[in-house]
C-alpha cells in the first residue's frame, strides 16, 4: 500500500484512506489494482508519467472528471479495464509510476526542529493541491498546496489542517458584456481522493464551541505524498442545517458564518490533532483565518500542565508561527467586538477567561473599546514569530503593524520575511521537464535550491530551447482555440465572433498572459490604458501580439468585475476579436496551461500592494519572461537580464502613477519585448530572447522554488527562539 513512513502522530487516519483505496480496487481487474493505490495519494500528480498514466485510461472521461483519478476509476467502463489489463505497455507504465511513488514514500523523515513524533501542523483556510480537490480559491491555496508537496519532497514531518468545502469556491461564467456570474458545484467527498477518518467503526468527530452551541465536525484525510491533509467537515446529522453549511463554501460573505468557519478551522483543527494524538512541535498559521487555534492551544496547555491562564497563553505562543499574506488593509478581516465575543463565548468559558480579554488581543490598541477585532492582530499577538511573503512585503508589514509595537522603531518590528516559491514539478510542462532532465540531471528537483544545479541551462542550445518553447506555446494555443469557441457560444455570441480567435490565434506569435485574482489594485485595465496603441500592437501582421486573460473577482467586488467589462468593450474590434481571449473559470488546471505556454507574463499591481505573487515564477521555470512592476517578489528577482521592470516606487497620486506605469508598459512591450521576440533570422530562433530566457532560468530557478521556501521555514521559523 502506498503509505508514507509513519509514526503514531503521522499515521492517524492513514488506514481509512487505505480502506477507501482497497474498496476502489475491487472494481478493477487484479492487474490494474495498483491504480487504486496511486489514485488515493496525490504523489502521482507530480511524478513524471503520472498524469499521462491516468489520462491514457480514457482521455475523454479524464477531462470530464477534471483529472480526478478516483472518479475516473469509479466510472471507467469494465470493457476498458479488461482491455488495459492485457496491455503490456500500459501495465509496464503503471508499475513504473507505482514503484517510483512507493520508493519516494519509503524514505525516512528528516529530523530538524520538527520530527515524526512531533511534526509541524500547518493551518490554512484553502489548499490548491490539485484541480480534482476544489477546496481553494486562488494564490493562498495554491501556495499552501505547493508547501505540502515540497514538505513531502524534503521529508519534512508536517500535517495540514483545513476545511472540506462541499461546494468549494465559486465557478465563473461571463455574459456577453463581460459581467461575471457565479455558481457553485457540489463536491462529493466519497468521489475524491479522501478517506473519512474513523474511531472504531464510527467517524471520528470533534465538538467545536460556536457562540452558544456545539458544532460537530468529522474529518477527511487526503494524502499529499507523505503529508496528511486533514479537512474538517460540519455536514453531520447532529448539526442544524445552518451549521452543516459552515463548511459548504469557501470565503462566504456572511460575517457570522465566516467567523464560524474560522472557529471550526482553528479551534476544531487543534481538537482534531489532539483526538488523533498529534502533538505538534510548531503550529504554523498561514494567514489569520486560523488564528483561533491559539485559544485552543492555550486551553490544551492549561489542561496538560496545570498552568495559569497567562502561562498557558505564553506556552501556546512559544510554539506558534504566523505568515501574513495581505498588504492591503481591507484584506485583513475585522469584525465588531460584540460579534466576536458572542462567537467565542463557549471557548472563553472553557478557558475560564472573560471574552473581553480575548477581544483586546485582536486590537491594535487593546484599550480602545471602539476598535474592531482583527484576526491578523490576534494572530500576530499569539505567535512567537511572524513573516511576510517577500522581502518588500516584510517591509510593508512592519510598517503596517507598527502600532502593535509602538515602543519600537519600524525596522525593529518583529516581522521578517520568507519569500514565496513554487513547486516546480507541479507547474513545469513535460517538454521543459524533459529538457531540464537532460541538462541538469533527472534528480534536479531535489537540488533545485542550489544555484549550481541551474548553471547548465546556460549551455542549452538556442534550437533546443526554442523547440520546447514552441511546443508548449502550441499546446496552449490549441487549448485556447477550442475553449474560446465554446465559451463565446455559451455567452450567446454570434458565430463569426465565436470562431475569430480559433481562426486568428497563431501558435508562433508572441503570446502574453495576464491571469490572477481580479482585484482593482492588480490593474487589468492598464492593458487598455492606451487602446489605440494596444490595438496597433495586436493588429500588426508582421509582428503579431496575442493576449490571454483569465481571473475571478470576489463575488462582492463589483470594481473587480468591471475590469473585465472594460476589456469586453473592445471585443468586436477587428484587431481585438481574434487576438485577445478572456478565459472563464480560472483554476489551477487553466493556470498550469497558461504559465507553461505564454512567452511573457505581465503583472501590473499598484505598489506596494502585491504581497508576493507566484504565477510569474511558474512562467519563468517554463522558459517564459516576466514584465512586471517592481513589487512583491520581482524586486528580489529582476537583474536587468532576465525580464523587464516597471518602477515600484509608491506614489499617493495614483492617477499620475497609473499614467507613468501605462506609458512604461507600452514602451517596454512595443520597443523591447516585441522587438526582441521577433529579432531572429528567417526560420531561426531569436538569439537575444533566448539569452534572456536562459538568464531567467538560471537566476529565478534556484531562488524561487518551494524547496527553498520550505527549507527557510524549517531552518528559520520553526526552531524555538
Amino acid at each position: 500500500m502506498l503509505s508514507p513512513v509513519t509514526t503514531e502522530s503521522l499515521a492517524a487516519g492513514a488506514a481509512d484512506v487505505e480502506a477507501a483505496a482497497a474498496a476502489l480496487a475491487t472494481r478493477l481487474p487484479v492487474e490494474l489494482q495498483p491504480l487504486a493505490e496511486l489514485a488515493y495519494n496525490y504523489r502521482w500528480s507530480w511524478t513524471t508519467g503520472g498524469r499521462e498514466l491516468f489520462a491514457g485510461i480514457d482521455p475523454v472521461r479524464w477531462g470530464l472528471c477534471h483529472g480526478n483519478p478516483v472518479r475516473l476509476l469509479q466510472e471507467v467502463p469494465p470493457a476498458v479495464c479488461q482491455r488495459l489489463s492485457g496491455d503490456a505497455s500500459f501495465i509496464g507504465q503503471m508499475h513504473d509510476v507505482h514503484a517510483r511513488v512507493a520508493a519516494d514514500l519509503a524514505r525516512p523523515y528528516a529530523e530538524s526542529a520538527v520530527t515524526a513524533a512531533r511534526p509541524a501542523a500547518f493551518f490554512c483556510a484553502e489548499y490548491g493541491v490539485h484541480e480534482s480537490l476544489p477546496v481553494y480559491s486562488g494564490g493562498l491555496g495554491v501556495l499552501a498546496g505547493d508547501i505540502l508537496k515540497a514538505a513531502s519532497d524534503l521529508a519534512v514531518p508536517l500535517v495540514g489542517i483545513g476545511l472540506m468545502y462541499r461546494h468549494g469556491y465559486f465557478r465563473q461564467r461571463t455574459d456577453v458584456g463581460g459581467w461575471q456570474h457565479e455558481y457553485w458545484v457540489d463536491t462529493d467527498p466519497d468521489r475524491v481522493p479522501a478517506g473519512l477518518v474513523t474511531s472504531g467503526d464510527q467517524p471520528l468527530t470533534v465538538s467545536v464551541p460556536v457562540a452558544d452551541r456545539q458544532v460537530v465536525a468529522q474529518v477527511w484525510r487526503v494524502n499529499v505524498g507523505r503529508v496528511p491533509l486533514l479537512l474538517l467537515d460540519t455536514n453531520r446529522p447532529e448539526n442544524t442545517a445552518a451549521d452543516r453549511f459552515i463548511t459548504s463554501r469557501l470565503y462566504v460573505g456572511e460575517p457570522d458564518l465566516r467567523l464560524a468557519q474560522y472557529a471550526v478551522l482553528g479551534i476544531g483543527g487543534v481538537r482534531v490533532l489532539r483526538a488523533l494524538h498529534v502533538d505538534p512541535a510548531v503550529v504554523h498559521l498561514n494567514e489569520g483565518h486560523a488564528a483561533f487555534a491559539c485559544l485552543e492551544l492555550a486551553r490544551g496547555e492549561a489542561l496538560r500542565g496545570g498552568l495559569e491562564l497567562q502561562d498557558a497563553f505564553a506556552a501556546a505562543r512559544a510554539r506558534t508561527v504566523f505568515t501574513t499574506h495581505t498588504p492591503v488593509p481591507a484584506g485583513n478581516d475585522t469584525y465588531p467586538a460584540d460579534q466576536v465575543a458572542g462567537l467565542l463565548a463557549g471557548e472563553a468559558a472553557e478557558l475560564g477567561v472573560d471574552p473581553g480579554e480575548l477581544i483586546a488581543r485582536g486590537r491594535t490598541n487593546p484599550s480602545d473599546r471602539h476598535e474592531p477585532f482583527g484576526v491578523t492582530q490576534f494572530a500576530l499577538r499569539s505567535a512567537r514569530a511572524a513573516n511576510g511573503v517577500a522581502a518588500r512585503h516584510g517591509e510593508v508589514a512592519r510598517e503596517m503593524w507598527h502600532g502593535l509595537w509602538p515602543d519600537r522603531a519600524v525596522e525593529d518590528v518583529p516581522i521578517t520575511s520568507v519569500t514565496n516559491g513554487v513547486h516546480e514539478p507541479t507547474w513545469i510542462g513535460a517538454p521543459m521537464r524533459d529538457l531540464l532532465d537532460r541538462h541538469l540531471g533527472e534528480d534536479w528537483p531535489e537540488r533545485a535550491d542550489d544555484p549550481q544545479t541551474w548553471a547548465p541551462v546556460r549551455e542549452i542550445s538556442d534550437d533546443d530551447l526554442w523547440s520546447v518553447r514552441t511546443v508548449q506555446r502550441r499546446d496552449l494555443i490549441a487549448m485556447v482555440r477550442e475553449r474560446s469557441v465554446i465559451e463565446r457560444l455559451a455567452r450567446g455570441e454570434g458565430k463569426e465572433y465565436a470562431h475569430s480567435a480559433a481562426e486568428r490565434l497563431d501558435e508562433n506569435a508572441l503570446t502574453i498572459g495576464f491571469a490572477r485574482r481580479l482585484a482593482t489594485y492588480k490593474r487589468l485595465d492598464m492593458l487598455l490604458a492606451d487602446p489605440d496603441r494596444m490595438l496597433a500592437l495586436l493588429g500588426a501582421d508582421d509582428r503579431p501580439v496575442q493576449l490571454l486573460v483569465a481571473g475571478k473577482a470576489h463575488p462582492k467586488d463589483d470594481g473587480g468585475k468591471r475590469l473585465v467589462t472594460r476589456l469586453f468593450e473592445y471585443r468586436y474590434h477587428p484587431q481585438f476579436a481574434g487576438r485577445v481571449v478572456f478565459l472563464d473559470d480560472y483554476d489551477v488546471a487553466l493556470a498550469a496551461t497558461l504559465v507553461r505556454g505564454c512567452d511573457v507574463w505581465v503583472n501590473l499591481p499598484r505598489p506596494p500592494l502585491e504581497a508576493s505573487g507566484t504565477s510569474g515564477m511558474k512562467n519563468a521555470v517554463n522558459g517564459g519572461l516576466n514584465l512586471s512592476v517592481l513589487d512583491g517578489w520581482w524586486p528580489e528577482a529582476y537583474d536587468g537580464t532576465n525580464g523587464w521592470a516597471i518602477s515600484g516606487d509608491v506614489d499617493h497620486d495614483v492617477d499620475a502613477q497609473d499614467a507613468r506605469h501605462a506609458a512604461d508598459f507600452y514602451r517596454l512591450l512595443g520597443d523591447e519585448v516585441v522587438a526582441t521576440f521577433y529579432d531572429a533570422p528567417a526560420g531561426g530562433p531569436p538569439a537575444r530572447w533566448l539569452d534572456m530566457v536562459r538568464s531567467s532560468l538560471a537566476t529565478i530557478g534556484p531562488r524561487f522554488g518551494a524547496t527553498r521556501m520550505v527549507s527557510d521555514y524549517v531552518d528559520r521559523m520553526y526552531p524555538p527562539s
